[in-house]
């Protein structure tokens, strides 16, 4: 691996160890190149600031008395926080360094102060405060901050009574500062100060006991916690002012606890007793009690900044070693820091994993996005930083400040309110929507109408699923199978009863109505196909009185059949003559008359209230059941009713004639037929009326097509089986000897 190394970080040592750790484990950005870093502290000086700078810029073994020899390995330099120290060292806020003229080589994660200073004014404009004072750092962030803030106030009309400034060292100008606050009768002050300047202005307002002022802060000092005192409140409590977005990244504490110790500081896990413990780790005595320090992470608001600096270096460095992903990067190439900055950062253009967009405009800067926090006071008496609004420079004018001041964010869509107990109705919870129902971006609650359900994220309402019994369901692929398994059965058994059609056993059997009987079960079987696919008027209509049709005709045959056995036995008594009166035209004339009863009850059905396609919403609340409606019930138990007359007619008279001698007692197996074509369709009764949606319309079929099939088995398997496996019982002998005995 060819070591890179290159990047410096002056702050925000964590941070930075976390970027280039993951810049050094990826296969994507700078693929077999490891960046390496040289880290000082500059301590709040600018002389410290300067000397780590020529260190940087000459090599590690520069000393005071050297003199430069521009032999550094560093490529690019991160830092620093501070302006004035910037303009050694080329960093921070302020506007004086978008001079690319001056300061070529300058870019910067955080935008330029030109941006606050001009929102300061209009924060202060939008509140109607026409009378301010002003107080700012005397260095290059607070004169330039400040001078941009002076003109644009001028602009949009406030007047400024006082602009005084005073550097942390100058202990007696601060003072004069802190009178002339106390003598104006400026209530609102501009306060354009580093953290260190505001906490020396605290300190003597605390002493001079001055109260009752409204602070407008900048992102310097607005949310450094170490203004947070027991009495800073009373000075500083309501102060309004802009901060750096917070910005949370992803495993960032996590790693600030465990894997930044282990890697920066490995003496941390070596053994106390180990020789080498008091020579390697002696210097760090004083930083491993706060190991698992990490209540910081959450206001760091300007590590945001040094994860995308050090990425854009990273990116930089990737677009000039030609780096390609699986093949890596150019070898041997030699890389001056002035490439790094005049031709690769100016083209950066990427997106970091919390999804922030890094690019440089110009001047070398970012796009200015602050938030507007308030200095809070919670019931536990903890100062809290609350953001309030924000200023997002990338907008149109008229809506790059927005301030607002609410006791509950506005709830995102999908969710509703959930008004807090105890508290007023502008505090309030962010729950899902129930089912059903959607809330937009304009927060509004709406319920869903009737044919319309809301969709996953609850924002939307969109058409509720339609369900039927569908050809390509897996339930009704078998249904169908079935249902042509036994209409193909029963043409076989049509066929072969045709062919067989002048042996003793198919003359025995009626043949006549025996051939009525296949053709009416294969109806039956082919009718069911007529309840899957989507309902329409027609096939509503269709399924239910071709079904009730069929069957009829079907059970009217297995009637007719076992009145004919009734009537051959009893014709065989002597001085009988039984069979004259249902003879071959009276039992045609039995099975139309018992079919057109059935025709009747259809026709009055279809003509007083016919089934039609329904909608049925009670089943489900997200999806719609397409289904045919029975219409008329009275028509439909009609028609079941007097499919179950004949059936339990049919049954009796079976039943009444399975003694009757004979070789082969067709009435035994009639009696079968119906007794599982009667259990059949008893028990479909209350899986019918408890089965939700597309269930019920296939437990119809199921029930068609079993009491059809054990009609089919019953009434003609015996009969296959002695036509194709014992022919010598097909004969007349045969069949009458069993009676013959008897009678004997």
């Amino acid at each position: 691996i060819k070591n890179f190394p290159g990047i410096l970080a002056l702050c925000t040592f964590k941070i930075t160890w976390l970027s280039l750790l993951e810049i050094n484990r990826s296969e994507s950005l700078l693929p077999n190149v490891s960046v390496g870093y040289q880290i000082y502290d500059n301590c709040g000086s600018r002389l410290f600031s300067m000397n780590s700078t020529m260190a940087l810029m000459n090599g590690q073994e520069f000393a005071a008395e050297d003199r430069c020899n521009g032999q550094s390995l560093i490529h690019a330099i991160i830092g620093e926080s501070e302006s004035s120290a910037t303009v050694i060292l080329q960093s921070a806020t302020c506007d004086c360094l978008s001079n690319r003229k001056d300061y070529p080589s300058f870019f910067r994660t955080i935008a330029s102060d030109y941006h606050q200073s001009r929102a300061l004014a209009y924060m202060v404009k939008h509140f109607g405060w026409s009378w301010v004072g002003a107080v700012n750092t005397d260095n290059d962030y607070g004169n330039y901050g400040m001078n941009i803030f002076l003109n644009t106030a001028q602009e949009e009309g406030i007047c400024v009574e006082y602009s005084v400034k005073f550097y942390r060292t100058e202990t007696e100008k601060l003072k004069k500062v802190v009178d002339i606050i106390k003598q104006g009768t400026a209530k609102v002050i501009v306060a354009f100060l580093t953290s260190f300047e505001m906490n020396n202005l605290l300190e003597q307002l605390s002493v001079q006991n001055i109260t009752g002022l409204q602070m407008i802060g900048v992102e310097a000092w607005i949310t450094a916690k170490s203004l947070i005192t027991s009495k800073s409140f009373r000075f500083l409590g309501g102060s309004l002012g802009f901060a750096v977005r917070k910005i949370n990244i992803e495993g960032f504490s996590d790693y600030v606890i465990k894997e930044f110790w282990d890697t920066a500081f490995p003496c941390s896990q070596t053994e106390r007793n180990s020789s080498q413990y008091a020579l390697n780790c002696s210097g760090y005595q004083d930083l491993l009690p706060l190991k698992n320090y990490n209540e910081d992470v959450p206001e760091q608001r300007y590590a945001s900044n040094v994860y995308k600096a050090v990425y854009a270096v990273a990116h930089s460095v990737h677009s000039l070693l030609n780096c390609r992903e699986q093949k890596g990067c150019e070898k041997g190439l030699t890389i001056q820091p002035q490439q790094v900055s005049n031709q690769a950062l100016k083209k950066t253009n990427f997106t970091v994993k919390f999804g922030d967009h890094v690019w440089f405009d110009s001047t070398g800067g970012a796009v200015a996005q602050y938030e507007i926090v308030n200095w809070q006071q919670d019931s536990d008496g903890s100062i809290q930083f609350n953001p309030v609004g924000y200023y997002d420079a990338s907008l149109p004018p008229d809506q790059r400040f927005k301030p607002r001041s609410v006791c509950s964010e506005s709830c995102p869509p999908g969710t509703r309110k959930a008004t807090q107990k105890g508290k007023p109705v502008c505090c309030y919870d962010c729950i899902p929507c129930a089912e059903g129902e959607i809330s937009n971006e304009t927060g509004n609650l709406q319920q869903c109408p009737g044919e319309y359900w809301s969709n996953a994220e609850k924002n939307k309402c969109i058409l509720k699923a339609v369900e039927f019994l569908s050809f390509t369901e897996v339930m009704s692929i078998v249904l169908v199978f079935f249902s042509m398994i036994g209409a193909g059965l029963t043409v076989l058994v049509a066929i072969l009863f045709y062919i067989k059609k002048d042996t003793p056993i198919v003359k025995a059997n009626n043949s006549e109505l025996s051939f009525l009987l296949l053709f009416s079960l294969t109806l039956c079987f082919l009718c069911s196909l007529t309840f899957i696919g989507r309902p329409t008027e027609w096939s509503c209509m269709l399924r239910h009185t071709a079904f009730g049709i069929t069957f009829v005709l079907c059970i009217s045959c297995v009637l007719g059949k076992t009145i004919v056995v009734l009537m051959a036995f009893k014709a065989t008594l002597p001085g009988s003559n039984v069979m004259k009166w249902f003879g071959p035209a009276q039992q045609r004339l039995s099975v139309l008359a018992f079919t057109l009863i059935q025709v009747l009850i259809c026709v009055l059905w279809l003509t007083i209230s016919p089934p039609f396609p329904h909608k049925n919403t009670k089943y489900y609340q997200e999806k719609i059941i397409l289904e045919c409606h029975l219409g008329s019930i009275i028509g439909f138990s009609s028609v079941l009713g007097y499919i179950g007359l004949l059936a339990i007619l049919c049954f009796i008279l079976a039943f009444l004639a399975r003694t009757l001698p004979d070789n082969f007692n067709e009435a035994k197996f009639i009696t079968f037929s119906m007794l599982i074509f009667c259990a059949v369709w008893i028990t479909f009764i209350p899986a019918y009326v408890s089965s939700p949606g597309k269930f019920t319309v296939a437990v119809e079929i199921f029930a068609i097509v079993a009491s059809s099939f054990g009609l089919l088995l019953c009434n003609f398997v015996p009969k296959c089986l002695i036509i194709l496996f014992k022919p010598e019982q097909n004969t007349k002998q045969h069949m009458m000897g069993k009676a013959s005995t008897k009678s004997n």
